[in-house]
């Protein structure tokens, strides 16, 4: 029990913290709070749901309409994902935008955790058995037709059949349910790897002369952080419950009848829209999982463009990005026609010149200006 506490002691409450950082940091540990509370709200759901093709709608709306605070739990999970994914945006962000990829580490185990839940996440929108759940499933999963020679055949594979079937609502529901716990375990390799270096700072210093305990001040700031939080998604679940669904997926699955509009859920808007801006199929998954990928590659940087004195220009190529991010999560939910297809072409490309900018240009910037 002691050398308990005395692990608890040195990992977290005298861990060793810059102090100047701000409340940007918060949302690694609103990333936590929202992994818990979605398997905890998922083991809930688990107890009542049917993962077959004939009871999986109808065990939802049971869950909604019969169980004691069915609903509830029903609202904070479905809105807990999208909540997730907010604070997973803000927190690689903040990351991209402070330069905390220098710890390389930390970093990679991050984008494996973003990768993983994903996943998780895609698995989880077709256990609803809606339409949108169906028809989702059918277009992700036939891309990996694209592979050569054995495409068709690990489709198959994945769907247990000629097409998506009771099978694969089976096997989509278990690895749903044990892949949260594989993100946990990265969530502690990840909190380990950043024990060992140190949180990152707004000034970008590495001096241990400017650190404090974690508590109580960030404690204090965490807790804050959510209290904020926690009242903005209990009043979604409350008032807007829907807010982050697609009306489609309130009709039961019919493989005989083709939505108008497929999409997956809003946090995937951004690589849907890569996909859909290359007419060539292969093409277009190469450049979905690449717009992922390359976040693998974000600690290949190492420009002086960083620097205080040109800080502006690289302030400038941020936003930039960002704001075309927001416009390619929006480009995703448009229709397949003129002019949305050229927006989400041009918004492709300024996609990944971001990242050539940052990894290739910049090192010719900076040979040029400074050497």
């Amino acid at each position: 029990m002691n050398k308990n506490l005395s692990f608890l002691n040195k990992s977290l409450i005298k861990l060793p913290s810059p102090i100047n950082i701000s409340y940007w940091w918060n949302f690694g540990s609103l990333l936590g709070m929202f992994l818990g509370i979605q398997i905890i709200s998922g083991f809930f759901l688990s107890m009542h749901y049917c993962p077959n093709t004939n009871y999986a709608f109808s065990s939802i709306i049971h869950i909604i309409q019969n169980i004691n605070l069915g609903w509830l739990i029903h609202n904070i999970h479905i809105n807990g994902a999208s909540m997730f994914f907010i604070c997973m945006y803000i927190h690689i962000s903040r990351g991209m935008y402070y330069y905390s990829f220098k710890l390389t580490n930390t970093w990679v185990i991050g984008v494996s955790i973003y990768v993983m839940s994903m996943a998780t996440a895609f698995l989880g929108y077709v256990l609803p058995w809606g339409q949108m759940s169906f028809w989702g499933a059918t277009v992700i999963t036939n891309l990996v037709s694209t592979i050569p020679y054995i495409g068709n055949t690990i489709v198959q594979w994945i769907w247990g059949g000629f097409s998506i079937n009771n099978a694969t609502l089976n096997r989509f529901y278990s690895l749903h349910f044990i892949l949260p716990f594989l993100i946990l375990l990265l969530v502690i390799i990840h909190l380990y790897f950043l024990h060992q270096t140190g949180s990152s700072n707004p000034l970008g210093l590495n001096s241990n002369l400017f650190k404090i305990y974690f508590h109580p001040y960030f404690t204090m700031k965490d807790i804050f952080g959510f209290m904020i939080t926690m009242l903005l998604f209990m009043i979604i679940n409350l008032e807007y419950p829907y807010v982050f669904s697609d009306p489609d997926n309130f009709n039961v699955a019919n493989p005989m009848i083709t939505p108008v509009h497929i999409q997956p859920e809003w946090y995937f808007l951004f690589a849907y829209a890569i996909l859909r801006s290359i007419p060539n199929k292969l093409g277009g998954v190469i450049a979905l999982i690449s717009s992922i990928i390359i976040l693998y590659f974000i600690p290949l940087i190492n420009s002086k463009l960083n620097s205080l004195s040109l800080y502006p220009l690289n302030q400038l190529i941020y936003w930039i990005y960002i704001n075309n991010f927001i416009l390619l999560t929006w480009a995703g939910a448009q229709i397949i026609e003129p002019p949305f297809i050229t927006i989400s072409q041009l918004l492709s490309i300024m996609y990944f010149t971001y990242f050539l900018l940052n990894m290739l240009l910049l090192k010719i910037w900076d040979s040029t200006l400074f050497y």
